[in-house]
Order: structure tokens, then sequence, then C-alpha cells
């Protein structure tokens, strides 16, 4: 559910007209809405109330500050995948000891960077990391606080480019390994064995994978323990989907097929939801620029573009698309929702039923809270969108709309002489 609606034909972002944000601030925009985030966290903390569970919210799928100080009061904790991340959610006040910091490829920087402000732990990727690790904390003299990640070598059935916990993924330890690593990582200085990871991958609409996964890694705790090492954490990712056209399992179901094969492991359970909470919470806004008629096909040419919502290309994404401004029960018709960019790749739809609309027009990209605004870029040199957060009847600008000072900021102009070897 989110509080995207309409009311006597107009879209509404919880109590404002989007068309009223838009004749204020342009388009393309990104407009979220605080309501249905508020609302996403507390459904997935009462689908694991009653269990010792830490919400750690995937901030990669939308980073501004404004959110993560939101999720932060709520009493999240924060899964990071870099140096900057951690900076943000350190910016928005966010407790260290709720943090996680993931990824394959963690520098000396980045290690120092979380050792320093002390958060919870790493989540450990290799052997090289793990040493990489000993090492910098050994110079800091710091103890760091680590968890091996686990490649469960299993398919959940989401688009390739999501899915991570295949075996010929770059994430993760194999599970065959993984007694072995524990073993070395306990004979290196300054590591503290806290915790084992997983995930498995995103946009996941079946609960079987996670039943699988939860059932795989219980397992290891039980042999980790036989071999002398108690963890006091479980961190099992996240990837729970949203209705895009699928319709995923609910999060108590979610949080009861995860659970069920580690109820008696007496842990403490981390859980990193990311799309789930802030998908449908956003919209982008985009404007009809021209309606293009050829012999084979009718193309809707909006002022938006592959760089500002990259996901239809890159992932072969659906996103309903609504007009903010309803028109009446015209005949729909098909067309491909296209942007200004130089790329065949620039669209939000192709073959799409849509109804007649003209230029001037808005059109509502839905579900693109999660890995829209965060994806961005400048390509073509386009400024990137502005970020709004509607809350209530008022809505704040929580990220402004570039401009070109923006654009070339930290370029410069040199003259480059014609050498020798031209």
């Amino acid at each position: 559910m989110n509080y995207f609606d309409y009311r006597d034909g107009r879209l509404f972002a919880e109590e404002i007209p989007v068309s009223e944000i838009v004749q204020r601030i342009g388009t393309p925009v990104y407009i979220y809405s605080a309501r249905t985030l508020r609302r996403h966290f507390r459904i997935i903390r009462q689908a694991f109330e009653g269990t010792d569970t830490l919400i750690c919210y995937a901030m990669k799928a939308l980073s501004n500050l404004s959110i993560l100080k939101l999720f932060s009061d709520l009493g999240a904790g924060f899964d990071i995948v870099s140096a900057g991340e951690l900076m943000r959610c350190l910016k928005a006040g966010a407790d260290p000891e709720k943090i996680v910091f993931s990824g394959v490829g963690k520098t000396d920087h980045e290690i120092e960077t979380a050792l320093t402000a002390d958060i919870l732990m790493i989540n450990v990727e290799s052997r090289p990391e793990l040493y990489r690790i000993s090492e910098v904390a050994r110079r800091l003299r710091r103890d760091a606080r680590v968890s091996l990640r686990v490649n469960p070598d299993l398919d959940p059935g989401t688009h390739p480019h999501i899915s991570t916990g295949h075996r010929d993924s770059k994430f993760g330890i194999p599970l065959s390994q993984v007694r072995e690593y524990y073993a070395e990582a306990r004979s290196l200085p300054n590591l503290v064995l806290a915790g084992l990871s997983t995930h498995i991958g995103s946009q996941i609409t079946d609960t079987s994978p996670f039943v699988e996964a939860g059932r795989k890694v219980a397992g290891i705790v039980r042999d980790l323990r036989a071999d002398g090492i108690a963890l006091k954490y479980l961190d099992l990712g996240g990837g729970l989907g949203i209705p895009y056209q699928e319709e995923p399992s609910d999060p108590a179901k979610y949080a009861s097929a995860l659970l069920g094969p580690l109820r008696e492991l007496g842990v403490k359970i981390i859980i990193e939801p990311g799309r789930v909470l802030v998908g449908n919470a956003g919209i982008m806004v985009t404007r009809v620029l021209y309606v293009k008629e050829t012999d084979v096909k009718r193309f809707v040419v909006v002022d938006g573009a592959m760089n500002d919502l990259i996901r239809p290309v890159l992932y072969e994404a659906y996103h309903e698309i609504r007009p903010v401004e309803e028109r009446g029960h015209s005949a729909l018709e098909t067309a491909d929702v296209v942007g200004p960019v130089c790329e065949s790749g620039d669209f939000f739809a192709r073959e799409r039923q849509l109804p007649p609309v003209e230029a001037g027009e808005l059109l509502a990209i839905m579900s693109a809270g999660a890995y829209g605004f965060v994806m961005a870029s400048n390509y073509n040199s386009r400024p990137r969108a502005p970020e709004i957060v509607v809350d209530g009847s008022r809505f704040h600008v929580v990220r402004e709309r570039e401009n070109f000072d923006d654009l070339v900021r930290g370029e410069s102009i040199v003259s480059l002489r014609e050498g020798p070897d031209a």
C-alpha cells in the first residue's frame, strides 16, 4: 500500500495534488511519501515482533539524508556498502552500533573509516579481505568485529543482475569453505568473530528461497558451535520483493519463512530490507514533450530519461505509468514511452497500453523510490532531478535540481598543445 491515490481524477501524494508540486518544482522530479515510508517500516517491524531482530535499512536503495533521518528516528540501523554511505548515515544521526558494512571490495580507507566510527560489524567476503581487515585493525590498535558472508548456492528466481546467492556470483564464501575460513579468522589478530551473514538476491517474490537459505545458515551456526565458535549475530540480508507486476509474499509470511529454521539458535537476527521499504513510497513525474507517430508505432516522448531512471533498460524492469490528471474513459492506446537521451535504450515502457496523452500532460512513473534517484547520472550533460518528500499537507525539497554549475563543478579547462606525437 502507498499514499499516492486519485481524488476527483487528480493524483495526490498524501494530501497534496502532484500537479501542484510540479507547478512549483518542475519536471522531471522524484516525489516520496513520508507516510508510506513510516507505514512500511512499521509493517516490517511488526512482522518480526517478539524476536530479537535488528532492522538495518539497505540504504543503497535510496540514500537521501532526510530518508535516512526518518528511518533512524524510527529505530532502524543501516546496511552500507561504501564509506560514502557511512558518512551519510552519520550525518543523518544514525547510531554507529546499528551499522553493518557489506560489499566485496572495501578499501583500506573504508575499513579505517568503519573501524574509527566503531560500527557494529563488517561483513567479510573473501580471505584477502579478512587479512586486510586484521592488518588495518592492528595498525589502528582496534578490534574489528566481523561477520563472514556465506554464499548459500541457491537460485532465488530473480533477475540475474540482482541474484547474489548462486555459486558463480562474486559474493560470499563458498559453503564448503566456511568452517575453514572461521578457523583461519580465529587465528588472526585484532578480529572478533561476531556473526555470520548471507544475502541471496533482490526482488524475491517467493518465500521458499528464504526457507532454504535459513536452513543452510542454521546448519553452519551449529557446526561452528561444535568447533567452539559461538556467534552473536546472524545477518540474513534482505530481498523481499514489491508489487511492480508481481505479487510478492507479505512481510509476515516472509518473517515466518525466514525465522522458521532459526528459532532455536539463540542469536540476534539482522535483516536488511531496502526496496520493500522505499520502492512504492516514491514516484518520478515527467512531462510529455511530443507524441510522435510513425507508420509502425506511437512514441510518447517525455522530459525524463534513462539518466533519471535506468531500471527499465538495466533490469528490463516494469514500472506502472499513470496520468497525473485523468481525462475520463478513453480507449487505451499502445505506445512506447521514451526520453530525449541519444540511446535506443532510453525508454520507460515499450508497447504499453496507456490512456491517450498530449504534449504538456504529466505522467507518474510508479514504484520509483528504490534504485531510482540513487542510480541517476548526468549522461548527455543532463542535471539530476530534485527530490521531494511529502509529509501530510506539506512538502519539502530535500535535494535541489542540479544546474549547469553543478555539472561542471570540479572540471577545469587547460590549453592542450599539439606535441610531436600528434
